[in-house]
């Protein structure tokens, strides 16, 4: 019997990674503090992203055909690489303070000072 090797289309992954950027945008307007639908879009974007790029490079019969039937390799390792991807987007991200940590760090006194003296 002669193995078929099975890769998919790019519209295929296309729909696969922009299912899962609709998917994490919710839950990133949801988690992330303080709330801000362009960070949420970013968080969404970046997943989207690392999934189409992951599976479109990875699109291998090898890695596509293996035991596990309904599972591939590339269904594995895509989740691994979005991590690691949005884990680089939170560190090249600077940190915004939420309206409690400003009026806490005394950085509001400071804005209130300079706006009157000039």
């Amino acid at each position: 019997m002669i193995a078929t090797m099975v890769t998919f289309s790019t519209n295929h992954i296309a729909l696969t990674a922009g299912v899962t950027g609709l998917i994490s945008l919710p839950l990133a307007y949801s988690m992330l503090r303080p709330r801000s639908w362009v960070d949420a879009m970013a968080v969404a974007l970046v997943t989207a992203a690392s999934v189409f790029v992951f599976r479109k490079s990875a699109n291998l019969g090898q890695l596509n055909d293996d035991g596990l039937s309904p599972f591939s390799a590339n269904d594995w390792l895509a989740p691994v690489l979005t991590y690691v991807f949005l884990g680089v987007y939170a560190a090249l991200r600077p940190r915004r303070l939420t309206r409690r940590e400003f009026h806490v760090s005394g950085r509001c006194s400071r804005w209130f000072r300079s706006q009157s003296t000039s």
